[in-house]
This record gives structure tokens, C-alpha cells and sequence, in this order.
């Protein structure tokens, strides 16, 4: 390890062991949902210049455009961002910190040349909190609360003939579980109107070698690209899980918090969005955007350890086609998404720890290719 990143680790280490002292959780009273991203929203941080330089691998430049955004096909996409807040409390105020602001932009922003993006300002569990170790089922409970109210909110502005996609990632992606368990999974209607949920690094389950029956009962993982009402779900590495992995081995604390289902009957799900219904290797398309996340942050820190200096662009975004391959494995009894560098391509380092992986890159790369199936299954729901 550089002496750099044994820095950074210290700063993390000392950051969490401060906040152990001080965090408490706001308690304060819910109120009306606030946005992130959505109509009327200023300075949408979902809603930027989709301008992009492409680049064939690593950093064989292929030229740049502005992609344009698609006609209305009648859906909206509702985006509950990941453990991000830099707060120093164990639940985050309704404060739009700069760290908000660019994860939006890493991982939803994309999405808005399909469907227009609405996302809520929640109170979520922090990051000082999790590495402290004091996150409680309080907490996650009141989180998706916010989290649902927000999704009646969104439904209410979107109108009863729209469809919706769901797009998440990490805590996010949790609280869109127990949200497709409790309001979705059981409701016909509701269910033919979710043209597809994207759950990254959530931990979704199913029956071993099957494409339901864990976390959902009704609501399968996608196999094709023109299928409707399903899940698209995966964590990333590019070695074997560890044993204690955090990630794609069907269990987690937050699960366990939220009521999500877990045991030995079932595993972790894997969909390649660049080979769906096969665990044949793809090359991947990666989507970053050239903005350095929110300076300062923990998970600033935590994507410097990865070790990834994308080529440099004045474009808002950069796409390297064909940098990584990935197939779904299931080495070491963990069930992921697992890459490989081609020739010329850094190769990432698990950050934090080996035991999340690639947790922080799960929503960048295969953005490429999540966009080209999302925009299929938005083209089908439009058809039908």
C-alpha cells in the first residue's frame, strides 16, 4: 500500500472513531418530501449537459457528442441515492450537502436522456455512522420512510397512466426493496406500471439458480432486454469475494434492519446488463462523469483508493467502451458481477476494504449498457 492511501485510511479510521463520540440521531419530525432532482428543481444535479467524450478501451480517444435525450415514452424514474452524507450524525438532516449533489450526478444523471429523474432528499443513515458501527433499525426505518412517502409524492406528480423505473444504489437500493416487498410485489397494477428496478449493490436475492422467490415473490430478475416489471441487480469485484464479504452473498445488517428475507435457500443476484440471462463473459460499457466527487468526503476518499484516473475530457461525462469485461460468477459462494481489466486498463483496488469490492464503481461501470437496456424496456412498455 502507498504511503498515500495508508493516509487516507487513517483520516477514514479517525473520522469514524470521532464520530462514534458524537453521533445521535436527529429525531426530528417528517415534513413534506424535498428534491433533489425533479421538475422545478434548481441547478438539477440529475439534469446536466449529457456532452461525452468516447474512448474505445482505456484511452483510445473516439471522438465526443452531446446524446440526445429521448421523446416522453410515458415513464419516470425515481432515484433514492446510497450511503453518502458526510454529517457527523447518525441520521442526515434534509440538507443538500455537495456530496448529494455529485452522486446524483455519478449515478443517476445518465438516466435523464431516458425518463425524467425525480429523486428525494431523505434522512439517511450517515457514512461516519456506519464506519462507527452505530447504525440502528430506528434509523433505517425512518429512513424508508421518508423513502416511501417520497415514492407516494412521486406518483401523485408523475399521474396514474405513467410507468416508473426504480433506480438505487447500496442503502438505496434497500430501501427500494422493502419498498417493491411492501407496496409493489403484491400489487397488480402497481407492479405492470414498474417498467424495471435497477438495485445495485443491494444485496437482492432469489432462490438458488432461479430468477425469484428471495427478496420478491412475484417480481423476477431481468433475462431480457425487452422484459418488463423485473430487476436488474449485481455487486462488483474482480477476485474472489472474500469469505466475509459484504456483498453478494444475500445477507447484510441493513436486511436484516429493513425485514428483507435471507437464509441458506437463497443467494445473491446477478444480472450483467451486457449479457442478460447468461453467464457468458460481455466487454462493458463505463460512464463516469470528469467533475471529481465532492472534495473532502469520505467517499471521495474511498474512490481515490480505487486506484481509477479516468482519461481527462472537458466533456460533463467520459465512456470508454470495451476498458472492462464481466460476467456473473459465482467463485467462492458468492454470486457477483466480476471484471476484468483489458489490456491497457488500470486494475481497480477494493475500497475501503477487500470486503466491499468494487462497491463504489457498481453504478459506473456498466452505466453504458444499464442505459441501453433501461431505454428497451422503456420502448416495450411504450409498445404495449
Amino acid at each position: 500500500m502507498t504511503s498515500t492511501g495508508r493516509g487516507i485510511r487513517r483520516v477514514c479510521a479517525l473520522a469514524a472513531v470521532t464520530a462514534a463520540a458524537t453521533l445521535g440521531a436527529t429525531g426530528s419530525a417528517p415534513a413534506a418530501t424535498k428534491w433533489l432532482c425533479g421538475p422545478g428543481v434548481a441547478h438539477d444535479p440529475c439534469r446536466p449537459s449529457l456532452s461525452t467524450t468516447f474512448y474505445r478501451g482505456w484511452d483510445a480517444r473516439a471522438g465526443s457528442s452531446t446524446p440526445r435525450r429521448d421523446r416522453d415514452r410515458g415513464v419516470a424514474c425515481f432515484y433514492v441515492y446510497p450511503t453518502v452524507s458526510n454529517q457527523q450524525s447518525r441520521l442526515a438532516t434534509k440538507r443538500v450537502d455537495p456530496e448529494i449533489r455529485s452522486i446524483a450526478l455519478y449515478q443517476a444523471a445518465r438516466f435523464s436522456q431516458l425518463c425524467r429523474v425525480y429523486a428525494p432528499v431523505y434522512r439517511q443513515a450517515t457514512v461516519p455512522a456506519l464506519q462507527a458501527g452505530t447504525t440502528t433499525r430506528r434509523d433505517y426505518l425512518t429512513a424508508y420512510g421518508d423513502v416511501e412517502n417520497a415514492f407516494d409524492a412521486f406518483l401523485r406528480r408523475i399521474g396514474r397512466h405513467r410507468g416508473f423505473v426504480l433506480l438505487g444504489h447500496s442503502q438505496g437500493s434497500y430501501h427500494l426493496e422493502r419498498l417493491i416487498r411492501r407496496r409493489i410485489d403484491n400489487h397488480r397494477a402497481l407492479r405492470r406500471r414498474m417498467v424495471s428496478a435497477v438495485l445495485l449493490g443491494g444485496n437482492v436475492t432469489v432462490r438458488e439458480r432461479s430468477d425469484r422467490g428471495g427478496t420478491f415473490r412475484r417480481v423476477p430478475t431481468c433475462r431480457r432486454t425487452t422484459q418488463l416489471s423485473c430487476v436488474l441487480a449485481f455487486s462488483t469485484f474482480n477476485e474472489t469475494p472474500p469469505a466475509a464479504s459484504l456483498f453478494g452473498r444475500g445477507a447484510s445488517r441493513v436486511a436484516d434492519f429493513l425485514g428483507l428475507p435471507e437464509g441458506s435457500k437463497v443467494e445473491a443476484a446477478c444480472t450483467n446488463p451486457a449479457a442478460l440471462g447468461s453467464s457468458r463473459s460481455a466487454t462493458l460499457s463505463s460512464v463516469v462523469p470528469t467533475q471529481p466527487f465532492a472534495p473532502g468526503t469520505l467517499i471521495a476518499a474511498g474512490i481515490s483508493l480505487l486506484g481509477l484516473q479516468w482519461p481527462a475530457a472537458s466533456t460533463t461525462f467520459v465512456q470508454s467502451n470495451g476498458a472492462f469485461t464481466g460476467r456473473c460468477s459465482r467463485a467462492g459462494g458468492a454470486h457477483v458481477l466480476r471484471i476484468a481489466s483489458a489490456p491497457g486498463t488500470p486494475v481497480p483496488k477494493a475500497s475501503p476494504t477487500p470486503d466491499w469490492g468494487l462497491h463504489l464503481v457498481d453504478a459506473n461501470i456498466a452505466q453504458g449498457d444499464l442505459v441501453k437496456v433501461l431505454r428497451s424496456q422503456i420502448r416495450a412498455y411504450a409498445r404495449r
